[in-house]
């Protein structure tokens, strides 16, 4: 994740907003896919790299052009679900203002939800970005994953994405995938933002969501009408 932050700057560094007039694209190319070599350095022999960031979606072009063979995953899940979970963990640290607010302590749902979903937050931007990739020239190289298949099925889910990347399956334990990042969810004021459970199951809830902005987004996820997907996206 951190590596995709690196080459956005790198990218902002080399742009002529800071005075690089004298670096063509051929050099800025260049740099980004040295920045690339040089991070995984460690790990060329394996060949294959994953790199999670919401910011590749955007960034499809530029990916194209300096890895021919680069994919992107998008795991997707029902909008008012995601902003469910969200709500369910700010409340949960009901005593722990989170960076994803600026750590501001006021406000209501509302107020949360507007945030999250503006042009820059942390589901709007991701949001656009899918759209982007989905109607765009390069959406051959997209694959999009929804929470669904993955939580019922996972097996049939993991099974799609080694057909996708080409690469050989791998036996998984669904019964103990348990992840967490203790330390990067206390620095973002948000414990538990990526703690994941052991067992990979589908749990059916009640939101906690005010029916009104349950209603607001209940039909935004594009990926589940196939007469919108125009350029024969994979949807999983």
């Amino acid at each position: 994740m951190g590596e995709t932050y690196r080459a956005h700057a790198a990218l902002a560094q080399t742009s002529r907003r800071h005075a690089a007039v004298f670096i063509e694209d051929a050099q800025r190319k260049a740099v980004l896919a040295g920045l690339f070599e040089s991070y995984y350095r460690d790990t060329q022999a394996e060949k294959l790299a994953f790199d999670t960031n919401r910011l590749w979606c955007s960034k499809l072009p530029a990916l194209a052009a300096l890895f021919p063979d680069a994919k992107v995953i998008a795991c997707v899940r029902d909008i008012p679900w995601v902003l469910d979970s969200l709500e369910r963990l700010i409340r949960r640290n009901k005593f722990e203002p989170s960076k994803i607010f600026n750590f501001d302590s006021a406000g209501t749902v509302y107020n949360r939800m507007d945030a999250l979903l503006g042009m820059n937050g942390i589901i709007g931007f991701a949001y656009n970005a899918l759209k982007e990739a989905y109607y765009g020239e390069h959406a051959d190289r997209l694959m999009l994953l929804t929470y669904e298949t993955l939580t019922r099925a996972p097996a049939r889910a993991m099974a799609a994405v080694y057909d996708f990347i080409g690469a050989p399956p791998f036996a998984h334990d669904f019964d103990h995938v348990e992840y967490a990042a203790e330390e990067f969810d206390a620095r973002l004021g948000t414990p538990g933002l990526h703690r994941v459970a052991a067992k990979v199951q589908h749990v059916e809830r009640q939101t906690i969501l005010p029916p009104d902005l349950f209603r607001r987004v209940e039909n935004d996820s594009f990926w589940t009408d196939a007469k919108r997907n125009l350029r024969g996206v994979r949807v999983v």
